[in-house]
């Protein structure tokens, strides 16, 4: 039913949290596991000259770091992994990405912020990611 199932990944602990649900669903199905992380090309194009080069090595590192903490527990179940570090807007860039890759499920983390904290941030990368997704979508609320 599954083949490949995504996990956007910012590094934070959410991320366990939906490795709890992602990898026993991979692993029942013998799917491969893509991890994913975005660069966020608006805090690059928010920074100063002066600043941008040191933010974007910083989020490149915290990218690589990401995705391999997902492949590295991942690969604690046997699973395959596919590791990628892209650039763009978060949730558009992780639904090109199940797009491209024909991604059958997105297991993604929430932090559960209040209807304040989504207007201050323009809502959430999850909640787009759920109202625009082709694919079925598994959300895992921070505990």
């Amino acid at each position: 039913m599954y083949d490949d199932v995504l996990v956007p990944t910012d590094g934070s602990a959410t991320v366990a949290q939906t490795l709890e649900h992602a990898i026993p669903i991979a692993a029942d199905n013998d799917a491969t596991i893509h991890a994913l992380y975005v660069i966020d090309t608006r805090i690059l194009q928010a920074a100063t000259d002066e600043t941008r080069t040191e933010i974007e090595t910083k989020l490149e590192d915290e990218g690589e770091d990401a995705v391999a903490a997902v492949a590295d527990r991942a690969a604690e179940a046997s699973l395959e992994t596919t590791e990628s570090v892209r650039r763009g807007t978060p949730s558009k860039t992780i639904l090109e990405y199940a797009d491209e890759e024909d991604i059958d499920l997105i297991t993604i983390g929430t932090h559960g912020k209040s209807a304040r904290e989504k207007q201050f941030s323009m809502g959430s990368v999850s909640e787009r990611v759920v109202d625009d997704a082709a694919t079925p979508v598994f959300v895992v609320r921070e505990a």
